[in-house]
């Protein structure tokens, strides 16, 4: 990996410590729910799955998000990324997330654990008043049969069994890096520290463990 390709060299030292310890942390115990993919080369970029929470249309899928920290981090917020295809009024076409915490009410304490349950929360409570995918927020308002329905096929498609690991054509994600490879391979001995399975019900189904799209 080439670090002129990273934000590594562009964060100090104290902040890349505070970064490397709180995604240990987080790979160790994390969040219900979320499983973190860390990875050795490039601890600017954190590759996460999140299960859909149960009463949802995501109920039963495995959406992988990426969160990438840029060289004013924590000052300026992460940019987070739906890997995994959803229809969702907050997430944009390209994956890309639109909720508050990213944004106005972002604060350099809070830290990526906050993000990241700020986001599956976002999957709960969808806020159609700030919608990048337009046609989800109208459908929420307007006709909330057809938001699910629409919802649970894409999840149906995307997030379940086998097709939850499958890659997405290149102009429908975000591809930030150009050095990434294969997110799994990159994590190295780090994924070992992450717990095979979540206390979700489903979680110990095959599609658990998702095999990350190739950035």
């Amino acid at each position: 990996m080439s670090l002129q390709n990273s934000n590594v060299e562009n964060l100090p030292p104290h902040v890349l410590r505070l970064v490397y310890k709180e995604v240990s942390a987080l790979a160790a115990d994390p969040p219900e729910g979320i499983k973190i993919y860390p990875s050795e080369e490039d601890i600017t970029e954190l590759h996460t799955a999140i299960e859909g929470p149960e009463g949802t249309p995501f109920a039963g899928g495995i959406f992988r998000m990426r969160l990438v920290l840029g060289k004013d981090f924590p000052a300026v917020p992460p940019k987070g990324y739906f890997l995994t295809k959803i229809f969702h009024p907050n997430v944009g076409h390209k994956g890309e997330i639109c909720v508050n915490v990213l944004k106005r009410d972002w604060k350099a304490e809070l830290g990526l654990k906050h993000v990241l349950l700020t986001i599956k929360c976002l999957l709960i409570h969808p806020n159609p008043e700030s919608a990048l995918n337009e046609e989800a927020g109208r459908l929420l308002l307007e006709d909330y049969a057809e938001y699910e329905s629409r919802a649970r096929l894409l999840t149906e498609i995307h997030a379940m069994g086998g097709t939850s690991g499958a890659p997405q054509d290149p102009n429908d994600g975000p591809q930030p890096k150009k050095h990434a490879g294969d997110p799994m391979k990159r994590a190295g001995p780090s994924a070992a520290s992450v717990p095979a399975a979540l206390d979700a019900p489903h979680a110990d189904q095959p599609r658990g463990v998702p095999e990350m799209t190739s950035a």
